[in-house]
């Protein structure tokens, strides 16, 4: 039975200076880390997916893009595609939707991160990076006001620091971190977790 406590999936949120970002994020979590990462990218509509086929170069653990009603693997970690929100079903499967664009985006952060509050709650982690949008704060307070833990970008660090920036402003951040820190703090809540 899963402890109210226990951490159960990762998201993340990023758009400008992103893929950088997660260059340097990602390949900090080991192969055998338990927890399944959900990834909102701001990409254009007709991106054709290089950049997980990028990151698999870097990475430790698979990276793809999600496929409507995909289970929401351990261990995996599941993109957005180019031109969807990405939001998670009730049964820890994906669910991809082209409604119309939240905060200019498809995909948006702040879908994801609602989505996935409502379903995991407490065990829930949220992480929001370099961008220059709004996208993300509030789905991120609504991360924390469930319960789960909120990591942000230290905005100094960040290529675009609009996004993280406001994210502190609304109060949605439990702590404000560089990217190695924030890779190291999801390492150590994943090793948590395996205990």
């Amino acid at each position: 039975m899963k402890s109210p406590h226990q951490r159960r999936a990762i998201v993340i949120g990023c758009s400008a200076g992103g893929l950088q970002a997660l260059r340097t994020l990602l390949p900090e979590l080991p192969p055998t880390y338990p927890l399944p990462i959900l990834v909102v990218q701001h990409i254009p509509a007709n991106s054709t997916g290089l950049h997980t086929t990028l990151l698999n170069h870097f990475c430790q653990l698979p990276i793809l893009e999600a496929n409507d009603k995909d289970p929401i693997r351990p261990g995996w970690v599941h993109f957005a595609p180019a031109g969807y929100h990405l939001l998670v079903e009730p049964n820890e499967t994906i669910a991809l939707s082209i409604d119309p664009k939240v905060n200019h985006s498809r995909p948006s952060i702040d879908l994801l991160f609602e989505s996935a509050a409502d379903v995991y709650q407490k065990g829930l982690i949220g992480v929001l990076l370099t961008g220059a949008s709004q996208d993300g704060a509030q789905g991120l307070l609504k991360i924390l006001h469930r319960g789960g833990i909120t990591l942000v970008q230290d905005p100094k660090t960040a290529e675009a620091p609009l996004m993280p920036r406001f994210a502190i402003a609304i109060g949605a951040a439990t702590k404000t971190l560089s990217l190695k820190e924030i890779g190291h703090t999801l390492k150590q809540l994943g090793a948590d977790t395996r205990e």
